[in-house]
């Protein structure tokens, strides 16, 4: 053992592992899953819209089923593109497999009304039990809407 200590110089490099480059790498990677991973979670964009005085959130017992209607006027169920009748039809096999989930409409805020009634007054007569449209909350001093619920109709 004595013989290992004398043949070792002090100027002699000692192995040391340098950890930044990967620290480094790891926060980048940390930084864009950040960035990105909010952007997963949307689906069809649309811009909701706003409202002053929005009501509180409502606890649900069932995830309700969520309807979109597109710039362009088509029909988004579950990331499935429908035209209004098939749209119709979708619901009414999903209301008949479970009659007490509710259901969100989501519509562009450049809609007119009558191109988001017509889904809705179908959707009513359905028989879903709560429709829920789903519209942003307007800050009075320009801040961006966050989504809420409101005005259930039935």
């Amino acid at each position: 053992m004595s013989g290992l200590r004398s043949r070792r110089r002090l100027g002699d490099p000692q192995p040391d592992m340098n950890v930044t480059p990967l620290v480094d790498v790891v926060l980048v990677l940390l930084i864009i899953f950040m960035v990105v991973a909010p952007r997963l979670d949307q689906d069809v964009q649309v811009d909701l819209p706003g409202i002053f005085n929005p009501d509180p959130e409502v606890e649900v017992n069932a995830e309700p089923l969520k309807v979109t209607v597109a710039k362009s006027g088509e029909y988004y169920i579950e990331d499935q593109k429908h035209d209004l009748d098939s749209a119709i039809e979708f619901l009414t096999v999903a209301h008949a497999n479970d009659p007490l989930r509710r259901l969100v409409l989501r519509a562009d805020a450049k809609l007119t009304y009558g191109q988001v009634r017509t889904l809705f007054a179908r959707a009513q007569e359905v028989g879903f039990p709560g429709i829920a449209l789903m519209v942003g909350e307007r800050r009075r001093i320009g801040k961006e809407p966050a989504e809420v619920h409101t005005g259930e109709g039935s």
